[in-house]
């Protein structure tokens, strides 16, 4: 059995993982990067708490020994269903089965202007991208003698209330505590503010009412500048404008606020559904194709009772099913029944700051915050990572920078663009 799978994130990764080894089945993992990375943490690499490769491993080293399992670099074109074939940008490549497990990219809403000037918080690029952005910001800040310039290059607005957002707001609240006036001596009498906006009535919206109140009151101790009902409409001249008039000028929109799926040639509009995401029984098989299936944040699934209008693109959904299609694969094998995926929710999680997050677990109905959910949030999400080596690395980064207050990674680093 030729299995092909496109993307590399949790669902693409959590599938091969589980296919290790087999000897009925021969698996190619396909992805535009040649590492996986963690995306729950990226705002740490963006804010220059934690190394790229904390968070990041190389796909051939992980395939490394593993005979069954292969890794191609390259970049979907198309599909063509007809002869199980896809195109990629680099060549061709064969399948009995074939997988989606592309995850999602930023949506803007259609705003151009957003798109093009905003700093999207989606991939690793972005991180680094980010970081170099902010950094520079702040060296022109620390020299120019317009106020208002050095306002605009220190004025951080953050758009989108999730989890995303709220993390790295209390980031960059943190941050102007207790770095900002010690590295950058010049902007001790400088105004700076970081901005949270958000469209809706609440900060995390999927969470607990709790989890709301509490992340709210934290991040405004903070000296978070909280903007419930603040609805982005364009960003242009270094303003950011909103649908109730306001306006905010600043050089730093950081742009949390929505993912969608993407289209990909060869796949029929009918086999889309909400979102854009491929819609799929509850074997995750995509409607209207008979050998393509697929998972994770790309996918919208039929069949589970519990999630009618399709399951919540978090990491869980897409460990989760990564895991089932790989059982029913060797089901498949064995001319045994295949088992329809049921999400078990196992709670949801925030972090606001230090000592400082929000955790919601389901059955039974818990609540915590402060400390002890802090010390969940950081052991969920080391025991997350793909290999030790990313968990010791990361974990020591984050003891340094706890009783430190502080990490020396604040580094402007960019390729040389040569013609």
């Amino acid at each position: 059995m030729k299995i092909v799978i496109i993307g590399g994130g949790f669902a693409g990764i959590n599938l091969a993982k589980e296919l290790v080894n087999h000897p009925q089945i021969q698996v190619t993992l396909v992805d535009k990067n040649n590492y996986n990375f963690f995306p729950p943490l990226i705002y740490q690499v963006a804010t220059a708490f934690l190394e790229p490769s904390s968070i990041s491993y190389p796909f051939r080293k992980f395939f490394a020994g593993k005979k069954n399992l292969q890794f191609r670099l390259g970049e979907l074109q198309a599909v063509v269903p007809a002869e199980n074939k896809i195109i990629l940008n680099n060549g061709e490549l064969n399948y009995d089965y074939l997988v989606f497990a592309t995850g999602a990219e930023t949506s803007y809403f259609g705003m151009e202007n957003v798109m093009k000037n905003a700093i999207p918080m989606k991939t690793l690029n972005d991180a680094i991208e980010m970081r170099n952005t902010l950094l520079k910001n702040l060296e022109k800040a620390a020299i120019t003698k317009d106020i208002r310039k050095r306002r605009k290059l220190l004025t951080i607005v953050v758009a989108g209330g999730g989890p995303t957002g709220v993390e790295v707001s209390g980031m960059f609240a943190e941050m102007r505590k207790n770095i900002l006036l010690k590295e950058y001596p010049e902007l001790e009498t400088s105004a700076s503010n970081v901005y949270l906006v958000d469209g809706g009535d609440a900060l995390l919206s999927p969470m607990s009412k709790a989890s709301q109140e509490d992340t709210l009151e934290a991040l405004t101790k903070l000296g978070v500048v909280v903007k419930l009902h603040t609805r982005v409409v364009d960003y242009i001249d270094d303003t950011v404008h909103f649908e109730n008039g306001e306006t905010i000028k600043t050089k730093n929109l950081i742009w949390a606020a929505g993912v969608s799926a993407k289209i990909f040639e060869g796949i029929p509009t009918e086999s889309y559904g909400r979102g854009r995401r491929m819609a799929t029984d509850q074997y995750n098989k995509v409607n209207g194709l008979s050998n393509i299936y697929a998972i994770g944040d790309t996918a919208i699934t039929a069949g589970d009772k519990n999630f009618p209008d399709g399951h919540p693109q978090v990491a869980q959904v897409a460990i989760q099913q990564g895991l089932n299609l790989a059982k029913n694969f060797k089901a498949m094998i064995q001319n045994k029944p295949l088992k329809p995926f049921v999400y078990n929710d196992k709670g949801s999680m925030a972090i606001i700051g230090k000592n400082k997050a929000v955790v919601d677990l389901p059955s039974p109905k818990w609540h915590f915050k402060g400390f002890f959910a802090w010390f969940i949030w950081l052991f969920v999400h080391l025991i997350s990572l793909i290999t030790y080596r990313n968990r010791l690395n990361t974990f020591w980064n984050w003891m340094v920078a706890y009783f430190a207050r502080d990490q020396s990674l604040r580094m402007i680093i960019r390729p040389d663009k040569r013609s």
